[in-house]
């Protein structure tokens, strides 16, 4: 198993973030990984992306072309790499903010409603962990209690408190998901 991931949009959306702990939930099934992230001169509110490769075999390259999955937060990654998914992949995107739909046929598309769910639930900030539930309802490559390891490795120890939070959260994201077209 190999899974080739583009996690893409606006710098504080949690992109960098979602490709870190999906990578290390990885490690902690003695996956091999890698993780490059993409960001302009402004962190927040600027264009950010990051590529993530979970495999059971060595990784040769973290750069890559064609993704099997892409999980785009904006229309501006929407436009960028809805085309780099390889045939028969998988497209995620956030559908808040969105002023077109994927156009595609060759890949399965599903839609999250991350945002307006992290409102729902007072948080903003879980709007990632709303997503990466999403991705892993659709592509469970990552046991739930690897990928809460992960987010304990990512987050700094002073928001350790809010993993509980963040475990609803992708719980949540399981649930909302929905399949828009389906190979």
């Amino acid at each position: 198993m190999t899974e080739e991931i583009i996690i893409a949009g606006f710098g504080g959306q949690g992109v960098l973030s979602m490709g870190q702990i999906l990578c290390y939930s990885g490690v902690m099934q003695n996956k091999e990984v890698s993780w490059m992230p993409s960001y302009g001169p402004e962190m927040r509110g600027g264009t950010a992306n990051c590529t993530a490769i979970i495999s059971d075999d060595m990784i040769s390259s973290p750069v890559l072309n064609e993704f099997d999955t892409a999980i785009v937060l904006n229309q501006p990654s929407m436009d960028k790499f809805e085309d780099s998914v390889k045939p028969g992949g998988l497209l995620i995107y956030e559908r808040n903010g969105m002023t077109r739909k994927p156009k595609r046929t060759d890949i399965n598309i599903c839609a999250i409603e991350a945002y307006d769910t992290s409102v729902k639930m007072n948080n903003t900030k879980i709007f990632n962990m709303i997503v990466v539930g999403g991705f892993l309802k659709i592509k469970p490559i990552l046991e739930l209690d690897n990928v809460l390891k992960g987010l304990k490795k990512v987050l700094p120890e002073r928001y350790h408190k809010l993993i509980p939070l963040n475990e609803e959260a992708i719980k949540k994201g399981m649930e909302i998901i929905e399949v828009e077209h389906k190979l």
